[in-house]
């Protein structure tokens, strides 16, 4: 009997599941190995577009297969992770009934085919469906507290693409080359669906990939002038392109040789220069104090949801622990290279707070508060002075990433 079309593309969204849901990777980790054996692009990209919202809405979705069945299935029992993806399939992706009992039910070949059946068939005739915006996994919703609902109004669809670009003085025929809209000076949002490099103006690194809430940490460091810049953990490399753009002299360290080969190319393509150090920022000492720091610190990303919906599923309270600890120990090595009068920016895509505002309130700095005017508009600061953008904020332009951002003088 001949395979069904699709199949393996199904097939390797059910891999994508397991290794982030059983094994706690990421859908980039599990990528290379889930779809080794998928040849076509766009069964890669179906692939990953089923793996991917079946984990955006992978509550709602388990709440309506558990109201269809008499006894609940094990959260890791092969026919619940495939029931998963052909709801998704069907909900999410428009994907007819018949198609998708097609593909599959093949999956569970010599498993529970009739149970599955039976489920998803029940599902369809009931009319089943989503709600307004996901609901979050329970232990996050305990984590975020009264921030959840604007949190998670930012999760239901796939981000906009974010561009920034190299002179932000072309902004308006950008825009308008483009067709896109812009909410900075220097910004461009586009709709998704154009492969990135095949844009106008990539060849030529007139800008580059990266969220309006990524840019923020840079900007509000404002113009170079020349002055000497570190940023830590650099790779691979927005920030960078952003601070060389803005007339820094950028001296960029990461520990990582790989993340560093893209920001090398990507300051290659845009004709941007900057200073690489390759180090353990917990170990490096430099030669001379600098001007300003920037520290996108390691983090564990909660903030990306709305591109990487596995998030919410692997990061508990070890690994925000973990990546708390890292944090301030960085933030207490930045501290000490910075000149007299010497501004220090600290940011995470984190939407945990014990990675932003506890880690804010404990640096030994003058606090430089972020003003309303520095902002895009629709975003403001705390009344600390801190920013914190949530992916619900910005709802009529398509949302932003989740992050903190503080700033410090010395």
């Amino acid at each position: 009997m001949a395979t069904p079309s699709g199949f393996h593309a199904r097939r390797a969204a059910l891999r994508l599941l397991d290794a982030v849901l059983r094994r706690g990777e990421t859908l980039e980790q599990a990528g290379s190995a889930a779809l080794a054996d998928v040849r076509r692009m766009e069964d890669k990209a179906l692939a990953r577009a089923l793996a991917g919202e079946t984990l955006r809405w992978l509550t709602d979705l388990d709440a309506l297969i558990d109201g269809a069945t008499a006894k609940p299935l094990p959260s890791d029992a092969k026919a619940r992770m495939v029931l998963r993806l052909m709801m998704a399939g069907w909900l999410r992706l428009g994907t007819p009934p018949h198609a998708v009992v097609a593909t599959g039910l093949e999956l569970l070949s010599g498993g529970p085919r009739r149970l599955a059946h039976g489920v998803f068939a029940a599902l369809t005739r009931g009319g089943a469906a989503l709600p307004p915006q996901p609901s979050l996994p329970a232990d996050v919703i305990a984590r975020l507290g009264d921030r959840v609902d604007l949190i998670a109004a930012g999760l239901g669809e796939p981000p906009p693409l974010d561009l920034t670009l190299r002179d932000a003085g072309g902004t308006a025929p950008w825009a308008t080359r483009l067709s896109a809209d812009s909410l900075a000076s220097g910004h461009l949002r586009l709709a998704r669906g154009d492969a990135v490099e095949r844009l106008p103006g990539y060849a030529e690194g007139a800008w580059w990939v990266q969220d309006l809430a990524a840019s923020l940490p840079a900007r509000l460091l404002g113009e170079g002038a020349g002055r000497h810049v570190l940023e830590l953990c650099a790779a691979p490399g927005g920030k960078t392109l952003q601070l060389a753009a803005a007339g820094w002299q950028v001296t960029a360290l990461d520990i990582s040789k790989r993340r560093l080969e893209r920001l090398r190319e990507n300051l290659k393509r845009t004709g941007l220069k900057a200073g690489i150090v390759r180090a353990d920022a917990l170990a490096w000492e430099p030669r001379h104090r600098f001007d300003a720091i920037l520290l996108d610190a390691p983090c564990t990303a909660t903030g990306t949801a709305r591109r990487h919906p596995d998030v919410l599923h692997r990061i508990g309270p070890r690994h925000i622990a973990q990546m708390a600890e890292l944090q301030a120990a960085l933030l207490a090595r930045a501290a000490q290279w910075l000149r007299p009068g010497g501004t220090l920016v600290y940011a995470v895509c984190s939407l945990e707070r014990e990675e932003g505002e506890a880690q804010a309130a404990k640096v030994a700095l003058t606090a430089d508060p972020i003003r309303a005017d520095e902002l895009p508009a629709g975003l403001a600061p705390s009344e600390q002075g801190w920013l914190r953008t949530e992916p619900g904020m910005l709802p009529e332009a398509g949302g932003l990433d989740g992050f903190f951002v503080a700033r410090f003088r010395a």
